[in-house]
């Protein structure tokens, strides 16, 4: 997500007020108590000392300060900060070949929410279970779940992220809070005033698969259902996809959306080109101060519209996974105790815009007057659903990506592409 490459509005952040108590010991020797833990899984719980921490580029500079603030209290066990490139799919495939050769100096790692169901089914990920029990109080629940798979606990929720819809203020005093609403708007707003109506992320990568997902989520369907089997095959998520099918056809969706990432979207909704638009909270900063942006005092954020109600964002984000294969666990365990706590929830949102994952400090009356979008993204992640939670997800994502493509321009009827992807997801191993 665009979330950690961007800056906030410039706001003064002092030091974290984090008292923190330096834990003492360097035994690496495996846990006497393994919790009906088995083979690497069971080894190391009370191992403390230096750790690695491994997350993508530091475009933000968050996680430096952040390990540094942990270093001054740890000095026995010092964080070090191992940066990968920008580029997820770089981050993923480095991850999974230290992982594949157990390579213990691996300790903690940033995990995309869509990695988590890939890396835990595989064993590569210590439960936190147990005597690595992670307490979830407070996080916001859709969090927990993209951090959950088979009901076991594996990640700790770092950042979350949600769509939200950018909308003209000025030509729409009151946005949208349905679907059908927002396109009865491309009717009488948008044609009138002779500008685009709607885009979101329609080119073919994975934030088409955001989209589509958000699209079938909100009209009640789903993707793969809570028993973890195929479930798109429904009247609901074909109503979903046919909602962009149709705008598409229509005009309401732009002929060159079909083309749109996250920039060229944001780009034409700063130019004054579109009146509405579907993105990320990153997109709030930069239209607002922007030299080059049309919409700096007219725009508003709202939740995205759905069937009757907010609709169904996809979650974003990422969680903090301890490997199998750290020697030191028990440290790793208390940095990332450390790094969802309040203060360092604040630290990410105020440097980067990043969106916590607690819900205390979405309710902090000085951080919503600093950062106005907080209540919607709030209200974003509260209704969000996290994209197919599955160990197959490189296969789902290319199938509803192709399929939904291929029917938003019209090379495929919508009942076709539902079919497909369903023949596509049960041939990859999704039941």
């Amino acid at each position: 997500m665009k979330l950690a490459k961007v800056l906030a509005p410039a706001l003064t952040v002092g030091v974290l007020a984090i008292s923190l108590t330096a834990c003492g010991g360097s035994s690496s020797s495996p846990s006497g108590d393994a919790g009906g833990l088995s083979g690497d899984a069971a080894a190391n719980l009370d191992g403390r000392g230096p750790i690695t921490y491994i997350q993508g580029k530091d475009n933000s500079n968050v996680a430096q300060p952040i390990v540094d603030k942990w270093n001054a209290a740890h000095p026995d066990q010092k964080v070090t900060l191992k940066e990968q490139t920008d580029n997820a799919d770089q981050q993923h495939d480095d991850l999974v070949q230290n992982l594949q050769t157990k390579n213990a100096s691996y300790d903690v790692m940033s995990v995309d929410v869509i990695w988590t169901a890939e890396f835990a089914a595989k064993q590569w990920l210590q439960p936190l279970t147990g005597k690595m029990e992670l307490k979830t109080d407070g996080f916001l629940p859709a969090t927990v779940k993209a951090a959950t798979y088979n009901n076991t606990l594996y990640v700790a929720p770092q950042t979350s992220d949600g769509g939200m819809l950018y909308y003209r203020k000025d030509l729409v005093p009151t946005p949208p809070k349905t679907w059908a609403e927002m396109m009865s708007m491309c009717a009488s707003v948008a044609k009138a005033k002779g500008i685009d109506c709607y885009a979101g992320q329609f080119a073919q990568y994975e934030g088409l698969t955001v989209n589509a997902s958000e699209a079938i989520n909100s009209t009640g369907g789903q993707i793969i259902g809570d028993d973890g089997k195929v479930a798109i095959d429904s009247d609901k998520a074909k109503a979903g996809l046919q909602n962009l099918v149709t705008a598409y056809k229509n005009g309401d969706i732009p002929k060159q959306a079909i083309t749109y990432q996250e920039e060229q979207g944001r780009q034409a909704f700063e130019d004054g080109k579109l009146l509405f638009l579907r993105n990320w909270p990153y997109v709030y900063n930069l239209a607002s101060t922007d030299a080059t942006s049309k919409v700096k005092t007219s725009f508003g954020v709202a939740p995205l519209p759905g069937a009757d109600g907010p609709g169904a964002s996809t979650l974003g984000g990422h969680s903090l996974g301890i490997s199998v294969y750290s020697k030191h666990k028990a440290t790793a365990l208390d940095f990332l105790k450390f790094v969802t706590s309040e203060e360092i929830q604040k630290f990410y949102v105020t440097q980067a815009s990043a969106a916590p994952v607690l819900a205390s400090v979405y309710d902090d009356p000085e951080l919503s007057k600093k950062l106005p979008y907080l209540s919607v993204l709030k209200t974003s992640i509260e209704n969000a659903v996290p994209r197919p939670v599955t160990p197959f997800y490189p296969a789902v994502t290319k199938a509803i990506q192709d399929n939904s493509y291929a029917a938003i321009k019209g090379e495929k009827a919508v009942d076709q592409a539902i079919a497909d992807i369903k023949t596509a997801m049960q041939s990859a191993g999704v039941k």
